[in-house]
């Protein structure tokens, strides 16, 4: 198998490396693969020296797979290209997710929805992967009705340009770097992921809602989210609302949850047990506590829900779906 990592040099990029190493995924060459800027470029993995290559050059050598990691407009402009030589392009941009004729996919979920015809496979948003993870089971057991969401993102969902501006205001520094935000982020919550769009939202909170109707296939689902970025780099954290259909019992909730793959429940608050992203960093589970009824209204439930964004909710889901793509035989 011929594998193809696109925006190899960017933060998701780097830890797709990671992720193929530590899942074993098989391959006999990997493709390094860049923006011109970086095409040319010396790269160290697993003993072996790799060279960055240019997209058209990726596209010539016909790999088997390419794992995408490059911005929409990347993702639109070349899938396409590498789809139409036959290589199947797992995309984790915004730029296929809501193309009804494209999948979109969480492994654990609707992993059997992909057939040989697939050849654009939509990763999801990684506040989407990590919330219909523990969703999905129970709206399956329960039916969902309405989710209330409140979003805490790290600063590594915006890349490198943040991590770079949280360091330095770390540092003290007033000025000499690059602002990947309006404002200060240490000591500070910003309320802002992504642009605004014409009903004060923004992007990233309607991706909340579209996407998660679309994995959970159920368009009936009311959804509103409020996304904010916060100065931690560990991980995104919700606190999700969720009414159902059905009255449910707590314990059932969490036995439902424990036995999910992919979910470990954190709930114990006599001793201090709960979700966080120092606890999710680096690991590729979803974390699911606080896990309470709502007294204020029926067949409610309160959860919080942890994962790292950069693994379960990008490199880790898409290597996932290389994995499915090889054990089905469509590579």
């Amino acid at each position: 198998m011929k594998v193809a990592v696109v925006g190899v040099t960017g933060m998701v990029g780097q830890v797709m490396l990671e992720v193929i190493e530590e899942s074993r995924l098989p391959y006999e060459e990997l493709l390094m693969v860049a923006s011109p800027r970086s095409v040319g470029k010396k790269i160290e993995y697993r003993g072996k020296d790799y060279t960055v290559i240019g997209m058209q050059e990726a596209v010539d050598e016909r790999p088997d797979i390419a794992i995408f990691s490059a911005g929409g407009s990347t993702s639109t402009e070349w899938a396409p290209r590498f789809a139409a030589v036959g290589t199947r392009v797992v995309d984790n941009s915004s730029a296929w997710r809501m193309d009804p004729n494209k999948k979109l996919v969480v492994p654990e979920i609707n992993a059997h929805l992909i057939d040989a015809n697939d050849h654009i496979i939509a990763n999801p948003n990684c506040s989407t992967i990590q919330m219909v993870m523990a969703l999905a089971p129970l709206h399956q057991r329960y039916g969902i009705k309405r989710l209330v969401i409140s979003t805490y993102q790290s600063i590594t969902g915006t890349g490198m340009p943040a991590v770079r501006q949280y360091k330095s205001e770390l540092a003290g520094a007033e000025e000499g770097y690059e602002k990947a935000y309006h404002y200060k982020i240490l000591d500070n919550c910003i309320p802002h992921c992504d642009i605004f769009l014409e009903n004060d939202y923004t992007k990233e909170e309607m991706k909340l809602v579209h996407e998660t109707r679309k994995i959970l296939q159920d368009d009936a689902i009311m959804i509103t989210a409020t996304a904010v970025r916060v100065p931690v780099q560990g991980g995104h954290s919700e606190s999700v609302n969720v009414e159902f259909l059905k009255d449910f019992d707590i314990q059932e909730i969490k036995s439902i949850l424990r036995e999910t793959q992919g979910v470990i429940v954190m709930d114990d608050v006599k001793n201090n047990i709960y979700p966080m992203p120092l606890y999710s960093k680096h690991k590729d589970e979803v974390f699911v506590g606080r896990l309470r009824r709502d007294e204020s209204q029926a067949n409610t439930l309160n959860m919080w829900i942890v994962s790292d964004n950069l693994r379960k909710g990008a490199a880790t889901n898409a290597v996932q779906i290389v994995q499915y793509l090889k054990k089905e035989g469509f590579v």
